[in-house]
């Protein structure tokens, strides 16, 4: 069977497959390299937060989830990824993974199916429906991410109500920093760009409080509306808080996000206290299932249009 690098159109796949994934304000901070027998995904270090990302966290989660579809788009193609993480390399600075490919055999349906929802996930920021989770959905996404090293961690009740008043507080505290405000209007678009936010893909402001969706610091024309009461919080944790242990969340993050667009789940997500963390390199209260990367929020929303993409042909640096 021949390799996806062995053509042009397989070499879109890939590079199609990875540029999907969702990303920190949609600035698809990542580069892939195709060789004979492998791939190489180097982070974009133009596309780094410089404020709100110092440490690279969020950079790094999203070129897991980019990580994820290449494996995937891979894994269909008929060959076993074998992934190494961080392989090091001063000639190869933002190097962070290399995708080897010895041809292995047909894709299970779950792997089909996952791929399949490469191209429908979204990001959804609209109100959701007070319908909650049935117990065994939660229970796949949970699997989903332990198959990739990480923890998912459902809330419920008073912990999910202290998160979301943590939630607005942070975002308080942001937003009164203009570097992080600064890099919100830059990457929060108008126009046909192929990368950021345009504000048909922010949602409505909220109409009470805590606010369960990311403040952009855009005012829309559009009029404030009601989210649910009780949203359905879920906290991604890794047992390491290294680059390695962000690129595994990244990867879990992405095959929980596809394994629920497959439920017909929604998510959106609630990061403010991570940026914070971060910027004012605050150590985080350690759960005992590891350390936090991502906040997301579950349930069941309206269909979204899909935030913009940057070509194929812009995210690889050649084939060697």
């Amino acid at each position: 069977m021949p390799f996806p690098a062995d053509s042009g159109p397989g070499v879109r796949r890939l590079l199609a497959a990875a540029g999907q994934a969702p990303s920190i304000h949609n600035t698809q901070p990542w580069r892939l390299q195709i060789t004979a027998r492998s791939v190489e995904l180097f982070a974009d270090p133009d596309r780094r937060l410089r404020t709100g990302d110092p440490r690279g966290r969020s950079l790094h989660v999203s070129c897991g989830a980019a990580l994820f579809n290449l494996r995937l788009a891979i894994r269909v193609a008929g060959f076993q990824p074998l992934t190494w993480l961080m392989p090091g390399s001063e000639a190869k600075p933002h190097l962070l993974a290399i995708v080897h490919t010895p041809e292995f055999g047909p894709p299970s349906p779950t792997e089909l199916e996952l791929y399949a929802n490469i191209a429908t996930r979204r990001t959804n920021r609209e109100p959701y429906s007070e319908r909650r989770l049935p117990p065994w959905v939660l229970a796949d996404l949970r699997i989903a991410a332990s198959r990739e090293g990480a923890n998912l961690v459902p809330l419920e009740g008073q912990a999910s109500a202290d998160l979301l008043d943590y939630v607005a507080m942070a975002g308080d505290e942001l937003a009164g920093d203009p570097g992080y405000l600064a890099e919100l209007r830059a990457w929060t678009t108008r126009g046909t760009r192929a990368d950021g936010l345009p504000s048909g893909v922010l949602g409505p402001p909220p109409a009470g409080d805590p606010a369960v969706i990311r403040d952009f610091g855009t005012h829309t024309a559009r009029p404030a509306e009601r989210f649910e009461r009780h949203p359905q919080i879920a906290v991604l944790t890794t047992g390491g808080d290294r680059p390695a242990d962000w690129l595994r969340a990244g990867q879990a993050l992405q095959r929980v996000l596809l394994l629920a667009s497959a439920h017909g789940v929604s998510a959106s997500f609630l990061n403010q206290p991570l940026d914070l963390r971060d910027m004012r390199h605050r150590t985080d209260p350690h759960h005992r299932l590891g350390h936090a990367q991502m906040i997301i929020r579950l349930g069941y929303g309206p269909p979204v249009p899909r935030a913009p993409r940057r070509p194929p042909a812009e995210l690889g640096t050649g084939r060697v």
